[in-house]
Formats: C-alpha cells, sequence, structure tokens
C-alpha cells in the first residue's frame, strides 16, 4: 500500500516508529516531515500530505500531532478528505467502515507506540461497508 505519513515536532518519535514499522511490513511510506523534534507549525506538514491523499497520489495518509485536533482540522479543509481522529483501535476502525476515512490522525501524547501501530493496523486493514454509509460519504463535500 502507498502510505502518506508525516507530523509535527509532538508526533515526531511516533512518527519515526511508523515510517519504520510501515516499511517493514512492505508498505511505501513517503514522509512528508517533520524531520525532527524541533518546534514546527502543522499544517506544513498536514497541507501537502492532504494535498497528495486528494489527488489519488497515496491510497491512505496518516499524520501525527499531540492531539490530534490540529492536523485533522487541517486535512479535512481539503476536497476529498476525510480526516479521522482515532486514539483506539475501535474508532479507527469505525472511521473506515462508515465514514470511508482517508487520513488517520493520530494523538501522539496520549498514545504509546504500541498503540499507535494498533491503532494504524485497524485503519489500514478495515474495509468501508458502503451500503447506508455511501450516501451519507456522498453528501459531505462542500
Amino acid at each position: 500500500m502507498k502510505i502518506a505519513l508525516g507530523s509535527d515536532h509532538a508526533g515526531f518519535v511516533q512518527k519515526e516508529m511508523l515510517r519504520t514499522w510501515l516499511s517493514d511490513q512492505g508498505h511505501e511510506v513517503h514522509d512528508f516531515g517533520t524531520f525532527s523534534a524541533d518546534s514546527m507549525d502543522y499544517p506544513d506538514v498536514a497541507h501537502p500530505l492532504s494535498a497528495a491523499v486528494a489527488a489519488g497520489d497515496y491510497e491512505e495518509g496518516i499524520l501525527l500531532c499531540g492531539s490530534a485536533n490540529g492536523v485533522c482540522i487541517t486535512a479535512n479543509k481539503h476536497a476529498g478528505v476525510r480526516a479521522a481522529i482515532a486514539w483506539l483501535p475501535e474508532l479507527a476502525g469505525l472511521a473506515r467502515q462508515h465514514n470511508n476515512a482517508n487520513v488517520l490522525c493520530v494523538p501522539a501524547r496520549y498514545v504509546s507506540e504500541e498503540q499507535a501501530q494498533e491503532i494504524v493496523s485497524t485503519f489500514l486493514t478495515t474495509e468501508f461497508e458502503g451500503g447506508r454509509h455511501q450516501n451519507r460519504v456522498a453528501k459531505i463535500n462542500c
């Protein structure tokens, strides 16, 4: 799977772990940054990653920041992006099943590395259910 990955400084350590972990599983991962734990502005990563997902360059996107709120708000400014925050695997699964989310936003300050892996794994392996949910998803874009 082609995955776009990015974070701000608060998510940097977990992003690095996820980049290696996903690559080791055979995924093609493009790292949109940030490339250090130095303070930076999350939109500088979230916008290019979201634009690339919206353009179809990547199948899924994963963004991390401290609370996941900033990257999620930013990602959802892009037509065609359905970004969802998940701090539990069940929420990641529902975001895929019911909302056809294509960008996962992980709150790095509130989940462990092991939990982040479980959340990402659930997100990547859960299929959109379609059906009644397709009608709802079709009404999202303005």
